[in-house]
């Protein structure tokens, strides 16, 4: 019996439109076929707030996880709470 294929973790990213890293994330997690929510912050003041609250920084890209945080675009760290190689 084949192993069941590991449920994604729900991955939410919080960016704004004029941020490089932001669409280097992006793209990178399309290329390695993650779903994601994607977040623009700067036209949605209450998700900037609730970026801020969930890791305490202002600044983006923001990704969520499964409910671990990475502030930046930290491939690493992206690829290990993904299960990645």
């Amino acid at each position: 019996m084949a192993a069941a294929k590991k449920k994604q973790p729900r991955v939410i990213i919080f960016t704004t439109p004029t941020c490089t890293y932001c669409r280097a994330a992006k793209r990178y997690l399309r290329q390695r076929g993650i779903r994601f929510k994607d977040v623009d912050v700067s036209r949605d003041p209450a998700a900037a707030r609730d970026m801020v609250r969930r890791s305490g920084q202002s600044g983006v890209p923001v990704l969520d996880i499964g409910g671990k945080i990475v502030v930046g675009f930290n491939r690493e760290k992206i690829d290990r709470l993904l299960g990645l190689k």
